[in-house]
Order: C-alpha cells, then structure tokens, then sequence
C-alpha cells in the first residue's frame, strides 16, 4: 500500500474554497502525486483517464465548457462525475456552474476554486503532493541544518546524538528532528528528513529530560524539513579498528535506495562533536564545489616527490 494525503489537508495547505460544502471529506484520499487536466475528457473522450488524479480545470477548459450546448455539457458532466475523482478544481478564481454544482453534490465529488494561475498551482500542488506521497521509512537519529547542509547524526543509543544537536543548535544550527527522523524520498537523488508531529522541536536529555528547542532558543533554531546530504555515525572508539585518515575515497550509506555519503565518526574524552560535524558539513559543502582537500594533500605529495 502506498502513502494517501487526505483531500481536507490537501484543501488546507493549498488554500482552497470548497465550492461543495455538503459533501463528506473525511474519507476522501489522494495516493497520486500528479494531477489532470481533463481537456480531452470535456470533448467525450474518456479513455486511459485518469480518474484517480485530481482534475484541474483551467481557463481553457473553462472557455471551452461556455460553447457547448445544454445537453452535451450535461452528458459530460454525468459521464465525468460517473468516475470516483478525488475532487475538481477550478482555478482563477472561475466559477462553476449551478448545473456542475447540483450534479457534484448529488455524486459526492467535492469541487474547489483557488485564485490562482493555472500552470501556478498546477506546479505547487504536484511539488507538495510529491514530497507528501513520497516512500517514507522511519530511523532513529538527529537531524540537524549545518550550514544548509542536512547532516543526520546515527549511534547507538546513549552515545551523544542529542548532546551534539545541542551543542550545533547553541552554535547557530537548526535542529529539525531529535530520536527518530522521518526520511521521505522525493526524487532519485533527493532525500527529505521531517519530525514526526508528536515530538516535532522537542530533544531528550539523560538526565535533564525533555527539552523543547523552539521555546528556549528561539525559531530561528528550529525547521520543519531539511534534504539529507551528509550521514555521521558515531561510535565508540575502537583500538583495534583502522579509521580513515585522509578522507580519499567516499562511504555511502543507503536510504529507501539513495545513496548518502557516510562518516564513521570515533567517540573519545576530548574530542569536540559539534565542532567535528560542523567541519565535516563544511568540507561536504567545499567537495560539492569542487575543492578536495585530500586530493589536493596527494597533489601536493606526487609534486614535492617528482621535485626530489
């Protein structure tokens, strides 16, 4: 089974006037991330509709509508409501018919209108709707905006995740979610981590107990989501373990099939973690740009060697 969003959270987020007040949206759900518009639809061709799409009806459609006659308009609409459509929107600001209202309410189909530009909400809805309906897992980890860069912190439980959100949220840092990350996959390259609502801006403290972020540090130290660019996981250090030292070759961790660039981080008495991941966030960021400085350390070396 696949993600739904409710048709009542889609009329809230996007700012619709419902047009068909008497038509139950509690059960009503979108699982498509796309949208229609039915042009064709309007001309009596019906199929490979989408029908489990919400249909948008634009100011073409809409001229189209005025120059059919009585009867035809009557077929179409009985034929198109006949379908189990999440909904009708009418953008512009357009207004429906009484004829299209009668027959919506006697089908329960429920109708819309924003003020909006047609190719403009067309893009918004289906942006939101894809995030909405995106496969989601759920981890546990922090995840915090570094710089813009969405670090999300692993480990074991009681190894200092939180203790480190805290540090980065006192240095300026936006926390978006303590314990347990709600990772969404938006595209093939794109991953977004969310907060569940219930703990949204909360962190937990051992000790200290619940901590609510957005309340003591203010809301320039909370988001709501942020990409997830880079991993570190932390780890009790390990004598016998060999750590990467110059940082040549990239590790990957894998979410929902992305893959994440991945730092194995050694927990030790004396070692700064907040300050590590901040660094660690911003020679992410310079490797994006195109500056490797352990490429640049080897460059150097073969140099120096070809020099002697």
């Amino acid at each position: 089974m696949g993600n739904k969003v409710k048709m009542k959270k889609i009329v809230e987020k996007m700012n619709l006037r419902n047009l068909t007040p008497d038509v139950d949206l509690t059960e009503r759900e979108v699982e498509v991330p796309d949208i229609n518009r039915p042009a064709l639809q309007l001309t009596g061709f019906f199929e490979h509709f989408d029908s489990d799409r919400v249909q948008i009806i634009g100011y073409v459609e809409y001229t189209f509508l005025e120059t059919l006659d009585k009867k035809t308009k009557e077929h179409i609409y009985d034929t198109l409501l006949s379908y189990q459509i999440p909904g009708i929107i009418f953008s512009r600001d357009l207004a429906p018919e009484p004829m299209l209202l009668d027959k919506a309410n006697a089908a329960q189909v429920p109708i819309f209108s924003t003020e909006k530009k047609t190719s403009e909400f067309t893009a918004e809805i289906i942006r939101w709707l894809n995030v909405e309906l995106a496969p989601c897992i759920s981890i546990h980890g922090v995840l915090v905006d570094v710089y813009g860069v969405g670090v999300l912190i692993m480990g074991e439980s009681g190894i200092g995740k939180s203790e480190s959100a805290l540090e980065l949220i006192k240095r300026g840092h936006r926390l978006v979610s303590d314990d347990v990350v709600e990772i969404h996959k938006v595209s093939d390259e794109t991953l977004v981590g969310t907060a569940p609502d219930i703990t949204r801006h909360f962190i937990e403290l051992r000790g200290i107990g619940i901590v609510d972020v957005k309340t003591l540090f203010g809301v320039q130290s909370v988001r709501e989501t942020q990409n997830i660019d880079l991993v570190i996981t932390l780890e009790d250090w390990n004598k016998e373990k060999e750590y990467d030292r110059l940082g040549m070759e990239e590790e990957y961790t894998e979410f929902l099939g992305n893959k994440v660039v991945c730092h194995q981080l050694p927990i030790r008495p004396g070692r700064n973690l907040a300050i590590i991941v901040e660094t660690a966030a911003i020679n992410h960021r310079q490797k994006k740009m195109g500056y490797n400085a352990a490429q640049e350390l080897y460059k150097r070396v073969q140099q120096n060697l070809t020099k002697k």
